[in-house]
């Protein structure tokens, strides 16, 4: 289905003042609808993109629709029952009520893997937030960022490109202005980026490769979990490969590389607890399967894990400006680390990883 809205140059869509999936601090928000969200009608697209934001709700997201808060590649729109293309830059301009509406930059030291004029990476750790909320207004990723951004040439900010969940570790793309940031956007959905995780899992995967391709929608039970589907939900697609397996008898654990092809929430995590293979820790999509492992010294370390094993591992891309290959990679967090060393899974793995 086409667009209902006349379309202009993503990269001029918006303001510099903007940021995808996150609020600045002029309470605005930038996304980018993919596939999922074609022919799909506007009001349910933004509460979709919306939806850890407390105050999105159905009525009020159709109400700054209809009050002129949301525009579609820059062009503002008014009828909720307009629809989506795929491609289409939507900006969405939060009242200042809103708790997310106004962020404060703060001294917190940011791992930087790499930075240039246009963009940087970050190695963010397990258990920090990387966009306000309601019950974490401040020591997110974002507000780390305005500060470091604080000497940036006026018509420069940062936007975050993707995000991760707080127990999730590993890299963190970020543009420094909106037409940066609209163009790695367009490369981080093309199939030429490479988006790799790596992930503990609970079971014995005898697949070397494969790939899960289960629709993903909303939990109409519990709206912070997703639930996977053949039939219902948005198309995701998660290509794994399994690095290393052992027994840990009577559960078996897997160390696998996951690549997002499609960029959903929760994807990885919704999809291996899908296949039967929650990761380590997950309280929200596994179980605590530590209890049937026979060893008590790996028993201990599986049950003191604190945090879903999950880290973004590596990003490949090309470079907006540059157009050269960008590779980075995240150090394993010393917590992940420690996890593969206790189950015998860590030399393995990275001999068969960095092959």
């Amino acid at each position: 289905m086409g667009s209902a809205f006349r379309r202009t140059n993503p990269a001029k869509a918006g303001s510099d003042d903007t940021g995808e999936d996150g609020i600045d601090t002029l309470g605005a928000r930038v996304l980018t609808a993919d596939r999922g969200d074609a022919g799909v009608r506007l009001d349910l697209v933004l509460r979709r993109h919306l939806a850890d934001v407390d105050a999105a709700t159905r009525t009020q997201v159709q109400l700054w629709i209809e009050n002129g808060h949301v525009t579609v590649n820059g062009v503002p729109v008014h009828r909720t029952a307009a629809r989506a293309a795929a491609g289409d830059v939507v900006t969405v301009t939060l009242p200042p009520t809103s708790p997310r509406a106004v962020m404060a930059a703060e001294n917190v030291a940011l791992n930087i893997l790499y930075e240039d004029d246009h963009l940087l990476a970050l190695d963010k750790p397990a258990g920090v937030v990387v966009h306000p909320s309601y019950k974490n207004a401040a020591g997110t990723v974002l507000n780390a960022l305005l500060w470091h951004a604080r000497g940036w040439p006026c018509w420069q900010r940062p936007s975050l490109v993707g995000r991760l969940d707080k127990g999730t570790s590993g890299i963190l793309v970020v543009a420094k202005t909106a037409p940066i940031h609209a163009a790695l956007q367009r490369t981080m959905a093309s199939s030429e980026a490479e988006k790799d995780y790596l992930a503990v899992v609970y079971g014995r995967v005898k697949t070397v490769r494969g790939e899960i391709a289960l629709r993903l929608g909303h939990d109409p039970l519990d709206r912070r979990r997703m639930v996977a589907s053949s039939s219902v939900g948005a198309p995701s697609l998660t290509r794994f490969e399994r690095l290393a397996c052992v027994a840990a008898p009577r559960a078996g654990l897997s160390l696998l590389r996951c690549r997002l092809v499609t960029g959903r929430t929760h994807q990885i995590r919704a999809h291996l607890a899908a296949r039967n293979w929650p990761p380590v820790g997950d309280a929200v999509y596994g179980d605590p399967r530590w209890t049937t492992i026979a060893d008590p010294a790996l028993a201990a370390a599986l049950r003191a894990f604190p945090r879903q094993a999950l880290h973004a591992w590596r990003v490949a891309f090309s470079h907006p400006v540059t157009h050269r290959r960008v590779l980075l990679e995240a150090p394993l967090a010393r917590d992940f680390e420690g996890l593969l060393t206790a189950a015998g899974l860590y030399l393995p793995a990275l001999a068969s990883a960095y092959s």
